[in-house]
């Protein structure tokens, strides 16, 4: 679609405001991300940014749309790098990208991850950095679901699974309208939860009391995950990058 030059020009001003607030976020935390910061560094008057976010917590999400879409788009990038039928790269090549983002930006993965905008994830939630998000978990349950069609592996009878949990999955399930088995949902959040919690104890620091190279142990977590699955690494695949 072809902007007019008053729409180009906002879309510009949108986007750098956006770096801008970025660029704050880190380098002097959250806290520091206001509009009358960003319209110093911008040399424009706090008010002349209510045009384009009406309030400090419409800035945020933006942000954290925005940096979902950069650590979605890493994700999709690794794994359209792998040949589509080797799934065992293709789960690795999303769990190293997943953590590479989480190093290489760690002030943006804890805002992302660690102090989340409030009203951001909500189920309810329809604006930007809501929709932002949902994309990058699909990326993730694309994946598990492209895995769970070419080679299914073991999950529990909706019976064996607590009914207090199983509510919550068929809800979840409804809600991301997906065609998977209660069970299969299960694995993908147990899968997440190892995933995302270990990145996020490496990043935050909270490993350093045991280990002083995480790597190795961070790529045997992924084998485990994976084994979970039914994947094992190819012997003969070229070992990855990073």
């Amino acid at each position: 679609m072809n902007l007019g030059r008053r729409e180009r020009v906002r879309a510009a001003t949108i986007m750098e405001i956006t770096e801008t607030a970025r660029r704050l976020l880190v380098k002097d935390g959250p806290d520091a991300v206001s509009l009358r910061a960003i319209a110093r560094e911008m040399g424009m008057t706090a008010p002349a940014l209510y045009r384009y976010f009406p309030s400090h917590g419409d800035l945020l999400r933006h942000v954290v749309g925005a940096l979902f879409n950069d650590l979605t788009d890493g994700l999709v990038d690794a794994l359209a790098e792998v040949p589509d039928h080797n799934m065992y790269a293709k789960f690795d090549a999303a769990c190293r990208a997943f953590r590479g983002w989480a190093h290489a930006h760690a002030k943006e993965y804890a805002l992302l991850f660690a102090t989340p905008v409030p009203g951001v994830g909500q189920a309810e939630q329809v604006d930007f950095a809501a929709e932002c998000g949902r994309r990058f978990g699909m990326t993730f349950l694309n994946l598990f679901r492209d895995l769970w069609e070419k080679h299914p592996f073991p999950v529990p009878a909706d019976d064996q699974i607590p009914a207090e949990v199983r509510d919550q999955l068929a809800d979840y399930r409804e809600r991301i309208q997906a065609d998977l088995p209660l069970g299969c949902l299960l694995v993908f959040l147990q899968c997440w939860v190892r995933l995302h919690g270990a990145v996020s104890l490496e990043v935050f620091g909270h490993l350093d009391f045991a280990l002083t190279d995480i790597e190795p142990f961070f790529e045997l977590g992924v084998v485990e995950i994976a084994a979970r699955l039914g994947l094992c690494p190819d012997p003969f695949a070229d070992p990855p990058d990073g």
